[in-house]
């Protein structure tokens, strides 16, 4: 009898064994499903993946990623979103494609990021879009204004910032036509989706007169001065120069112009119309009256310096990012960026995964955000992943920009 019954508590001790090793696999695969399925997401902390030219010809542009990891960490000061610290993982990718690539894979399979956040170019970010939505990664608010962000059926997990590309060149046609008497137009453009997007958007605002372009020319990342085509547009007569160009080859255009004695109506498009570096690196006296376009606050417009969001960002520069140039909107305009996630974040909810991330940014509507001009609002829905839609015209008068007319919206 004792033997038997110790054979039986064996039995059921082997037994509850077994059961419970079952039990604890079936947990254990059921928490590793439920960790697989919250990317970049713990009891303390949100990852989110970030990629930007901390060197290279577009290296200007870094200072955005520093600004918006820099507003992360005062949200973190303050105790994070629903309770988790937000760390932005930003690596450098040189501006150039391959790298991005490298970088990006990085970011989601080595370091399983939430979402990529304001991923910064164009040929960059375009190179890592297709990847991106076959992952089902949200890639949120590319720091570009090219079209191919705002395509929610082709690309449903990408969201747009800037106003589009097409649109600015719009608006430089209208004011072109209605400011400049028999204008013959010279074009600069990067040979990427940015420059011609930037030409598209001026024939199509030109219509019937988009033979007003005389000369239109592109230049590459890798080329080391744009002189020779700036020379050649001269050359062709025209009294209008667009410069679509990132800041390095824009601070080129500046001196070239000045170089050649030329005098045309002289447009820098809005992502290279920094104070500094491009318009101090290129020389103030030589940047005064050049034309551009904004939907963020100038920090050198002396007009904002009461307001309360302008008094709240200077605050933040200063003891979160006192390294950053006060006179560089891209500053601003990271942080308006960055409140807009932190605002997503809070939205996705307690427990935030990508579709609800995803979901969030889609319900946003008429959204505020700080550093953005007066009546520019952010709304995103499933059918436009474009939040901004007007832009403001302005000209440089040596030291600051000052606002020409009205806001002149995409529509």
């Amino acid at each position: 009898m004792r033997t038997l019954a110790t054979a039986f508590s064996r039995k059921l001790t082997h037994a509850g064994l077994a059961a419970g090793v079952a039990a604890g696999l079936t947990l254990a695969m059921a928490a590793g499903a439920g960790a697989a399925e919250t990317h970049g997401v713990t009891d303390t902390e949100i990852k989110l993946g970030n990629t930007a030219p901390y060197s290279g010809p577009a290296s200007a542009y870094g200072t955005i990623a520093k600004a918006a990891v820099a507003y992360f960490d005062m949200v973190n000061a303050r105790g994070g979103v629903h309770g988790r610290k937000v760390r932005i993982i930003s690596l450098d990718d040189a501006f150039t494609p391959p790298k991005a690539i490298e970088q990006t894979r990085k970011l989601v399979e080595g370091e399983d990021v939430l979402a990529i956040f304001l991923p910064i170019g164009t040929p960059t970010s375009s190179a890592t879009q297709a990847w991106l939505n076959s992952k089902k990664v949200p890639q949120i608010f590319v720091s570009s204004g090219a079209s191919r962000w705002n395509q929610p059926k082709k690309f449903p997990w990408t969201f747009a910032w800037n106003v589009d590309y097409p649109t600015e060149g719009k608006i430089y046609a209208k004011y072109i036509l209605e400011n400049v008497k028999d204008p013959k137009i010279g074009v600069l453009y990067q040979n990427d989706d940015y420059g011609k997007d930037i030409l598209h958007g001026l024939r199509e605002g030109l219509g019937d007169r988009k033979n007003a372009i005389v000369e239109a020319i592109a230049y590459e990342l890798s080329d080391a001065t744009v002189d020779s085509q700036i020379s050649r547009l001269r050359s062709a007569g025209a009294n209008v120069f667009i410069s679509a160009t990132t800041p390095k080859f824009a601070a080129q255009s500046i001196r070239a112009v000045d170089a050649l004695g030329w005098k045309p109506v002289f447009i820098v498009p809005s992502v290279s119309n920094s104070v500094d570096p491009v318009l101090t690196g290129a020389g103030l006296d030589k940047s005064v009256g050049i034309i551009s376009t904004s939907y963020v606050k100038q920090p050198t417009d002396p007009q904002w310096k009461d307001s309360p969001d302008y008094k709240a960002w200077e605050a933040f520069m200063d003891k979160y990012y006192p390294s950053g140039a006060k006179n560089d909107w891209l500053n601003p305009y990271a942080y308006g960026m960055a409140y807009a996630m932190e605002q997503a974040l809070l939205r996705a909810g307690p427990k935030p995964t990508r579709e609800n991330l995803v979901a969030a940014l889609e319900g946003i509507r008429n959204m505020e955000i700080p550093m953005l001009l007066p009546g520019v609002t952010a709304t995103i829905t499933p059918d436009d992943h474009g939040p901004l839609k007007a832009m403001q015209m302005m000209r440089f008068n040596g030291k600051s920009w000052e606002a020409i007319g009205e806001l002149v919206s995409a529509r």
